[in-house]
């Protein structure tokens, strides 16, 4: 059974131990920097290599395919674990109402942007489990349905993956 068929995946996780986040939160706080050190040096690395990637791609689709590719994997790589703990997740552990506002806040912003005249933002969201842990993902799928956006099957232990179908106006798309 995939886990976007189970029914329990879809409520609330049950609050994490206290000392548990302590010591995640602690970890974190010292992860931090070193995180952001090496954002900045694959950013670097990244820029310096497109430089010469922008030469080479110009003569290869195939290879500039296959660079694009490889940039997003680097830069999916910069995204902060899923063991981070942050000030919010520790301060508001297990407490649903903030949780539910929160996604209430994500869901009106991002509808808004992604249907505005001309939208900056693309048409597909994923929502991760930081941001719904104590309202459950099914909340998510209700609010986002609500306001208009489709569910797309994804893992919700991890994320809750949407799109927004309605086609923005003048025929701009993102």
């Amino acid at each position: 059974m995939f886990s976007y068929q189970d029914p329990a995946a879809w409520e609330p996780l049950p609050p994490r131990p206290r000392a548990w986040l302590r010591r995640r939160f602690a970890a974190s706080a010292v992860y931090r920097p070193a995180h952001w050190v090496l954002v900045v040096l694959v950013w670097g690395l990244l820029l310096a290599a497109g430089v010469l990637a922008e030469i080479v791609t110009t003569f290869s689709d195939r290879l500039e395919e296959r660079a694009l590719g490889f940039a997003d994997r680097v830069i999916a790589r910069t995204a902060l674990p899923r063991w981070y703990v942050g000030w919010r997740e520790f301060r508001h552990e297990g407490d649903a109402g903030y949780y539910r506002t929160l996604v209430d806040q994500s869901v009106a912003r991002r509808t808004a942007q992604v249907s505005a005249p001309k939208p900056r933002v693309p048409r597909e969201w994923t929502v991760p489990v930081r941001d719904y842990r104590g309202a459950g993902a099914r909340y998510v799928a209700e609010r986002a349905q609500a306001q208009g956006w489709q569910l797309r099957p994804s893992d919700v232990r991890k994320e809750v993956s949407l799109y927004w179908p309605h086609p923005t106006p003048l025929g701009v798309d993102s």
